[in-house]
């Protein structure tokens, strides 16, 4: 199997324990609800900024392409950061448009610079 692939696999799987040993510990009364999804839901933001992270560091020709990944991988690192400390720290409304607006910004920043690459190549 490709090695994104089970690396991939690997999170998903790490996303779905982390949920069902949560739940468990919810059930049997050693942290709360809240705590348990807090845990879940950090831990997708840990994974996004995993996979941020790995983005600068696949391998594809061509000096633009290297370059819109490095902002892709810093504004998905960043964003999974932020998203993972606010489902951490802050209250849950907070976290919640907090979270999903650094997703938001990140993915505007990486299309944006995206579109100036795409821009300027034509007007080269």
């Amino acid at each position: 199997m490709n090695k994104e692939l089970m690396w991939s696999l690997r999170w998903g799987v790490g996303i779905v324990v982390l949920a069902l040993g949560a739940t468990m510990a919810r059930k049997l009364g050693y942290i709360e609800a809240e705590t348990a999804m807090r845990l879940a839901i950090g831990g997708i933001g840990v994974m996004t900024a995993a996979m941020g992270n790995r983005i600068p560091k696949t391998v594809v020709p061509g000096v633009s392409v290297y370059r819109a990944q490095r902002v892709a991988g810093w504004s998905m690192t960043l964003a999974g950061l932020v998203y993972a400390g606010l489902w951490a720290f802050a209250p849950i409304q907070l976290a919640t448009f907090g979270g999903m607006g650094a997703l938001l910004i990140a993915m505007a920043v990486t299309f944006g610079y995206c579109l100036s690459l795409r821009d300027s190549a034509k007007a080269a």
